[in-house]
């Protein structure tokens, strides 16, 4: 499908900033007037605000083919995870203001680098300047796949603006429990939330598509992070997806879980993920009849946890 023009990528750069205006770019649908400084719940201001851009080798592996991931990573977050690994951008504030103009230099920097695609990471509370950035790279010369790096709590109308620019989705499906989603990120409607928002990020760009050499060209890729004590509702989830979407969709496990943040506070995150619990996990998935599924190493817990006070936040990067 061929990307759309800079032109309407800025008509729909413009119409998310009319929606700031009364936010309701997520689905807390806050109210706030962003664009006059009003802050909601994601503490975003009216212009994107960035923490780090960098090419990231600890995606999944259609994304980091060759030159690793562009990723873009922005600050604040509409969720408030308590064992967030990215714990200082999305909660506490780390990041600087940064132009569209520039955002868009950023990402052709990217692209000359050699990423194989650009990432914003966490970007929906940010969308109309990101889009904005997105618009002017385009007209620049950007040709990398956009993959939408996000928590999965999106409003499936404001998922529409996205539809022709987005080429890869890559969501979290956190829960199966509202009473956990609450308790652990202050999201008590995310599982219907964030199912919803998957359905339509499937029906817009369909099953993970690769080029020749292994890149990620268009698709979904779906992750969940499994946490301890089953808190995260991994069977059920997956239950959930081999119901609504076909079973060759590709999932990501992810076995990375360790306690940090505010988890140690709360008895049932105080420790990682066990190589039992993953495993059932697995089980559970080739079960249930998936056929495109990232499996983590359990070594997977001792790397990549970032530090964005740092030049290169990864130690791979």
């Amino acid at each position: 499908m061929p990307r759309l023009s800079s032109e309407e990528i800025l008509r729909r750069a413009r119409e998310a900033a009319k929606i700031m205006a009364h936010c309701e770019l997520c689905p807390r649908s806050c109210g706030v007037d962003r664009t006059s400084g009003e802050l909601g719940f994601c503490w975003a201001g009216a212009q994107p605000e960035v923490a780090s851009v960098l090419p990231h080798f600890g995606e999944e592996p259609p994304l980091t083919v060759k030159g690793g991931a562009g990723t873009v990573f922005l600050s604040g977050c509409n969720m408030r995870c308590v064992y967030c690994q990215n714990h200082q951008i999305s909660q506490e504030g780390m990041g600087n203001p940064v132009s569209p103009q520039r955002l868009a230099q950023e990402m052709l920097g990217l692209q000359e680098q050699g990423c194989s695609n650009l990432e914003p990471v966490s970007p929906s509370h940010h969308l109309p300047g990101l889009l904005e950035a997105v618009s002017q790279a385009v007209e620049n010369g950007l040709r990398l796949p956009i993959v939408y790096n996000t928590n999965g709590y999106e409003s499936t109308e404001i998922l529409e603006l996205l539809d022709g620019v987005v080429d890869v989705y890559l969501p979290d499906l956190k829960y199966s429990s509202a009473a956990e989603a609450s308790l652990y990120s202050a999201t008590p409607d995310y599982v219907d939330t964030a199912r919803a928002a998957i359905l339509r990020m499937y029906t817009q760009v369909g099953n993970l598509v690769l080029d020749p050499e292994g890149r990620a060209e268009r698709g979904l890729i779906i992750r969940h992070l499994v946490l301890p004590n089953n808190i995260a509702g991994t069977r059920d989830t997956l239950t959930w997806l081999s119901d609504n979407l076909p079973r060759d969709i590709t999932l990501s496990l992810m076995a990375q879980y360790i306690p940090l943040y505010k988890s140690h506070d709360f008895p049932l995150l105080s420790r990682a993920v066990t190589t039992e619990e993953y495993e059932e996990v697995i089980d559970c998935a080739w079960s249930l009849g998936f056929e495109n599924v990232f499996i983590q190493e359990m070594s997977s817990q001792e790397i990549g946890v970032p530090d964005f006070g740092l030049d290169k936040p990864f130690n791979w990067s």
